[in-house]
C-alpha cells in the first residue's frame, strides 16, 4: 500500500514519455514546419506573360509560379516583391527589404536584364543577322564577365538580409525551337544562337548559385518542345510586344512551377 502513490507516479511519466514519443515517430504527427516564403526577381518571377496583373506597375500576376508554390504548400506567410524589367541593382537595393532572419524560404530569378535581354531580343528579331549575331556575343561576354559578380553580390545581399533561409535560383529556359516557324518568322539561324546564350546565361547563373550555396533549378529541361515555333508553345512571341518571350500561363505551372517542385519535395 505505502508504494502505490509511488507506483502510480511512474505509470503516469511511462504514459507521457510514450506519448510523446509517438508524437516524435509517427509520420504525419508532428507539427508542420513554418514556411515564410519570398519570391525576388525580375519579370521571369513576377509572372510577365501570365495575367491578369495587380497594380503595382511591376506586372505580377498570381499565374506566376511563385504564387501557385505558395498556395500550394500552405505557407505562413509570403511576400512577392518581383517586378518586371528587375536587375540585380534592384534587388539589392529595395526588393531584399522584404527579407527577415525569420525567412525560410527565398526564390529569385535574375541575371537577365542585366545581360541586356530586351535589346538583344528586339536586335535580333528586326535586325540583321550580323547585327543579332554582334548583340548576342556582347551578351555572352557581359554574362561571363561581368554579371558573375552582381550575382554574388546579390545572393550575398539575400544572405545577408535571410542568414536562415534556404535560397533557390531559378534559370531561364531556351526561348525557341529551332524547326521551321513560317516565312516571316525568326532565321533558325537566329534562333539558335539565342538559344545558345541562353545555355551560356543558365551556366553562369548555375555556377555562381552553386558557390553562394545555394539550389539551381535549371528550366530549361521543362520547356523542351514548347518554346516560340512549338506546336504548343508556352512562351509567347513577338506579336504580345511586352509579354513577348516570356511564358505564358502555362509555362510558369508546367515550367517553372515543376522546376521549383522538383528541388523542393
Amino acid at each position: 500500500m505505502p508504494h502505490r502513490p509511488l507506483a502510480r507516479a511512474l505509470a503516469a511519466l511511462v504514459t507521457v514519455l510514450t506519448a510523446v514519443a509517438g508524437a516524435v515517430l509517427v509520420p504525419g504527427t508532428a507539427q508542420a514546419a513554418t514556411i515564410n516564403y519570398v519570391a525576388l526577381g525580375d519579370s521571369y518571377s513576377s509572372g510577365v506573360g501570365a495575367g491578369p496583373y495587380d497594380w503595382s506597375g511591376c506586372l505580377r500576376s498570381q499565374k506566376s509560379y511563385a504564387p501557385l508554390w505558395a498556395a500550394a504548400n500552405s505557407v505562413t506567410s509570403f511576400a512577392f516583391p518581383a517586378c518586371g524589367g528587375a536587375v540585380t541593382g534592384d534587388v539589392i537595393n529595395s526588393q531584399v527589404d522584404a527579407l527577415s532572419t525569420s525567412t525560410t524560404l527565398v526564390t529569385i530569378t535574375i541575371g537577365g536584364n542585366d545581360a541586356g535581354f530586351v535589346d538583344v531580343m528586339i536586335t535580333c528579331r528586326f535586325g540583321s543577322t550580323s547585327s543579332c549575331t554582334n548583340a548576342v556575343n556582347n551578351a555572352k561576354s557581359f554574362a561571363t564577365t561581368t554579371l558573375p559578380g552582381r550575382l554574388d553580390a546579390t545572393y550575398a545581399a539575400i544572405r545577408t538580409r535571410a542568414p536562415n533561409a534556404r535560397l533557390i535560383v531559378l534559370g531561364y529556359p531556351r526561348l525557341f525551337e529551332t524547326t521551321y516557324c513560317g516565312l516571316f518568322a525568326m532565321s533558325t539561324y537566329k534562333r539558335t544562337l539565342l538559344n545558345e546564350a541562353a545555355d551560356v546565361l543558365a551556366a553562369v547563373i548555375a555556377d555562381r548559385a552553386t558557390a553562394a550555396g545555394a539550389t539551381f533549378a535549371d528550366t530549361r529541361p521543362y520547356f523542351a518542345g514548347h518554346g516560340v515555333c512549338a506546336s504548343d508553345p508556352w512562351i509567347w512571341d513577338v506579336t504580345r510586344v511586352i509579354e513577348a518571350y516570356h511564358p505564358d500561363a502555362d509555362g510558369y505551372r508546367h515550367g517553372y512551377l515543376p522546376a521549383l517542385n522538383a528541388v523542393t519535395s
